[in-house]
């Protein structure tokens, strides 16, 4: 009787519990007898698979990826360190390729022949910023136009520049070519006087008059009121120039050729374009030591700082709850047994073998009670 007991019990609770862990996830969808759903059916999981994607999601974002956890492991020296050797790695392989930069830029951003894209948006921009420019600042004077600092330096730099053009005028004076020009010059200047130019010509003879002029020119230049007065004239000048339009400056240019001047200057100059028809490797390799020992480092821990700062902000911006619940949402419950069985296999076996157990040892204690009554 006792024994009999003992296996009904145990049988009883071993299968009770066998069919609570199935209940959990069987059946997968509801059963109906005609009208009548026939009770607990879907399953547990299967019926409250919403619900338990939403709260996956916020135990997600609540508890297991916070900002303040992530924040510590993108802090800590091992991530820091493994992203920036990483980093390095990629760029080191980067610096050896064969690829031009604009065939890089073709394989990794799809855009055909980057170089004539980057020349046509320059030229747009230039034109666009050259006419703008002009439509702004068209009433404007020079001297509203030119920068005080620069202004300043010109107006400093005019004793150099009346200095220079003397030097260069007795130097020109003093050159074969120099007496030459002058003594044309003179003989012109006879000519237009008619009979008393030819007089003082045939008299004084052409050579001997150059032979004066040239040596008192040359004192003029060197003279004190003479560098005054090219000084003078040359500060007139600027200041008529400051006072000018940008407007007559306007006149005289010509828009295409401006922006063409402008355009195949900045190509020139900028070292970008050239790259784009260079191999990777044959350029590079100049700024590889800058990259890898400042550039990497700081642009780590820069990143390292902001990701820091920001991690709660972005993972709002994200949703990351509403990721994990839609990719939960998407499971099959079939899938969802599988992953939850995979994991707690021997526990739901441990439960089943529990619930015999206890089951036999309420037949045992059934049979003791039974026996004593008897």
């Amino acid at each position: 009787m006792i024994t009999f007991m003992v296996v009904i019990g145990a049988a009883i609770g071993g299968v009770t519990n066998s069919l609570a862990i199935k209940m959990l996830f069987r059946p997968y969808t509801e059963r109906r007898i005609g009208k009548w759903r026939v009770p607990f059916t879907p399953g547990l999981i299967p019926k409250r698979h919403d619900e338990l994607a939403m709260q996956l999601g916020k135990m997600v974002i609540d508890y297991l990826v916070t900002a303040e956890g992530l924040g510590k492991k993108i802090q800590s020296h091992t991530f820091v360190t493994g992203m920036s050797e990483w980093i390095e790695n990629q760029v080191r392989s980067l610096m050896k390729s064969e690829l031009t930069g604009g065939e890089l830029i073709e394989k990794e951003f799809g855009l055909a022949n980057p170089k004539a894209l980057l020349q046509e948006k320059s030229t747009k921009l230039i034109t666009s910023s050259y006419r703008n420019f002009i439509l702004t600042n068209r009433e404007k004077t020079m001297e509203q136009l030119i920068p005080m600092s620069l202004q300043q330096k010109a107006v400093a730099q005019i004793p150099s520049i009346t200095t220079y053009v003397l030097e260069r005028g007795e130097v020109f004076l003093k050159s074969e070519e120099g007496k030459e020009r002058l003594s044309v010059m003179i003989d012109r200047f006879l000519m237009q006087k008619g009979t008393i130019g030819n007089m003082v010509s045939m008299f004084l003879g052409n050579d001997r008059l150059v032979d004066k002029v040239q040596p008192a020119l040359v004192k003029f230049l060197h003279d004190e009121e003479t560098n005054k007065l090219v000084q003078q004239l040359l500060e007139k000048e600027w200041n008529k120039l400051k006072q000018i339009k940008f407007s007559e400056i306007e006149k005289h240019l010509n828009e295409e050729e401006v922006i063409t001047i402008l355009t195949n200057t900045i190509e020139g100059n900028l070292s970008v374009f050239d790259w784009l028809d260079q191999p990777i490797r044959d350029w590079a390799g100049t700024y590889e030591n800058d990259v890898i020992n400042k550039v990497i480092p700081k642009g780590v821990s820069f990143l390292v700082s902001f990701l820091s700062k920001n991690l709660e902000a972005l993972l709002k911006h994200i949703h990351l709850d509403e990721i994990v619940q839609e990719q939960v949402q998407t499971f099959s419950v079939e899938r969802l047994e599988e992953l939850v069985l995979s994991i707690s296999k021997k526990e739901f076996k441990m439960i089943t073998y529990l619930g015999a157990l206890l089951g036999g040892v309420i037949g045992l204690f059934q049979g003791f009670i039974v026996i004593l009554l008897g």
